[in-house]
């Protein structure tokens, strides 16, 4: 199991999503950092994680009414 790094274009806006989605990522134990840039016109979402799809992350957000689309990228 590799450790993986995943960018997601989101639709949070403020501190009280970010707090939101603390809390589900807190349940999640595979997600071992997470962040957001906010300032960046796509709301950015970047998760280190080991063994989780991004569509896991993807649902998550969504079923709490976030928009979460994961953006693939080459290093």
């Amino acid at each position: 199991m590799a450790t993986e790094i995943f960018i997601f274009k989101t639709g949070v806006q403020n501190d009280a999503h970010v707090q939101l989605v603390a809390t589900l990522f807190r349940s999640v134990k595979a997600i071992k950092q997470w962040s957001f840039d906010l300032e960046d016109c796509d709301k950015i979402l970047r998760i280190v994680a080991l063994d989780i799809r991004p569509v896991a992350v993807e649902q998550l957000l969504l079923g709490e009414g976030l928009a979460c689309e994961h953006m693939a990228y080459e290093l």
